[in-house]
């Protein structure tokens, strides 16, 4: 069986039984790379093989120190890995060493993981499309000419392709679950406060992404999260989450789910994104699920405006004082610029309005679970599209009057810090794969997990790989 097509756990049970060395891992995950990897371009940042040898040789010869013990992971190049470049897309830190790990990045290292480089993102993980003027775009291994989505769609890509069996990302707007459906492969938005942020800037107000797991399982996916998660005492609104790879087979019987659908019509879809969504509603029936369709449950209109008001009150807080420098400002891209100004111009009472509506969904959203134990929407509401795009201007005829519009379907559940699961549910005419989110309370990301692993076992959509490409 070929190594990279194991499971990241099956890889960290032939490490342990010793019927696998960290070297020939390394070794083949340096062949897939080179070999894929410059049609794709979903690594960046890459290593010196020869340095990254001598640490698998050093692995096999040490005690384990984790599950993640001697394999290759890239960090989503948002994060910080000491000795690596951060350069968040951007010309302004392209070359930026990293001087120390980020939490998230530490847990992984201490658990084993081999860091080999950084996963491709756009420019400060803005949009759901990974491109940059620091390392290009990454393109869809399904279809090259095709956007791998993002933020984490270097992330998805490699997984995709075999280059890694686990990875990292965030998600603040989609981004660990749109590249994750567009590349079918499975990714999950935790709980937030699960998996805790730097103890550095406004640790209170900015509550919008977060870091999380992606993987061609969802119990690797589990495994990773449970690395991730943990309070942090610097973290003032981290909460510690609860194991998810214990009891991960125990298939659920009879969970009620609801399906949001278009929203009422405030959600325009592509044509086969509703068809194809319903055909795996249909499945997870078969599975001894209820379905039911649901009128939309809250004003979409309200969730939007709360949404890109905060969303510009955390962009200028991050990028603001980037963007008063006279001499940097041309190097922010026009999304970045959007963000900022009207962060720019908002007031107190702007900020505590989005929070205020953000908290009436959330009352409802509170409201819905007492009634359903999941939530059901597409991970995105087209499929994926030309790669030279800076983004979609329209969906189904509608006209989208923002960069980020076209990802509205996100939204509900990342405005309120509930866990999401991108599982994935075929492809469409075009060859291109499609997800759905499963979306539940706050703190039944083992729930959902179980779900997703259920599904897994009964659809194994993930197996059915990109077609081979072609050396370049």
């Amino acid at each position: 069986m070929d190594i990279l097509s194991m499971d990241a756990r099956a890889q960290s049970a032939a490490l342990e039984r010793g019927d696998l060395s960290a070297l020939e891992l390394m070794d083949a995950t340096l062949e897939r790379i080179d070999a894929v990897n410059p049609q794709v371009n979903a690594i960046v940042s890459l290593r010196d093989a020869g340095r990254l040898r001598e640490e698998a040789r050093a692995a096999d010869a040490a005690p384990r120190s984790g599950w993640l013990h001697g394999m290759p992971i890239a960090i989503k190049d948002l994060a910080n890995a000491a000795g690596l470049p951060t350069s968040m897309g951007s010309p302004l830190f392209a070359g930026q060493i990293a001087q120390a790990d980020d939490i998230m990045v530490a847990r992984l290292r201490a658990a084993g993981a081999i860091i080999i480089g950084k996963t491709n993102t756009p420019e400060f993980g803005l949009g759901s499309h990974t491109f940059n003027p620091v390392h290009g775009a990454t393109r869809n291994p399904y279809d090259l000419e095709r956007s791998a989505g993002g933020s984490s769609g270097g992330a998805a890509a490699a997984l995709a392709t075999g280059m890694l069996t686990v990875a990292d990302g965030s998600d603040m707007m989609g981004s660990l679950r749109n590249p994750a459906g567009w590349n079918n492969v499975f990714g999950m938005r935790p709980t937030w406060g699960t998996v805790p942020g730097e103890p550095a800037g406004d640790m209170f107000l900015h509550q919008l992404s977060t870091a999380g797991p992606m993987a061609r399982s969802p119990a690797d996916m589990a495994a990773l999260l449970d690395t991730m998660t943990g309070r942090d005492p610097r973290q003032p609104l981290s909460i510690e989450g609860a194991k998810t790879l214990v009891g991960i087979d125990e298939a659920p019987d009879g969970l009620r789910i609801g399906w949001l659908g278009d929203w009422g019509g405030a959600l325009p879809y592509e044509d086969g994104i509703t068809e194809i969504s319903e055909a795996a509603l249909a499945q997870m029936a078969d599975l001894g699920h209820r379905i039911e369709t649901l009128p939309a449950p809250f004003d979409a209109e309200m969730i939007w405006r709360s949404w890109c008001d905060l969303r510009s009150f955390a962009v200028v807080g991050n990028l603001g004082p980037i963007y008063l420098q006279e001499d940097k400002r041309p190097y922010l891209k026009p999304a970045a610029l959007w963000e900022i100004e009207r962060g720019l111009v908002m007031q107190a009472c702007d900020v505590q309005r989005a929070s205020e509506e953000r908290s009436q969904w959330f009352r409802r959203a509170s409201a819905l679970f007492e009634s359903f134990d999941v939530l059901v929407l597409p991970s995105a509401q087209l499929w994926p599209f030309d790669v030279s795009w800076t983004y979609p201007e329209k969906v189904a005829g509608r006209d989208m009057d923002t960069y980020h519009r076209w990802m509205q379907v996100v939204v509900p559940a990342g405005l309120i810090g509930l866990p999401v699961v991108n599982v994935p549910i075929g492809f469409g005419a075009q060859g291109l794969p499609a997800g759905l989110q499963l979306i539940g309370p706050r703190g039944s990301d083992a729930a959902l997990l179980r779900l997703a692993q259920q599904w897994h076992g009964a659809t194994g959509w993930s197996h059915r790989r990109p077609p081979p490409i072609a050396e370049g």
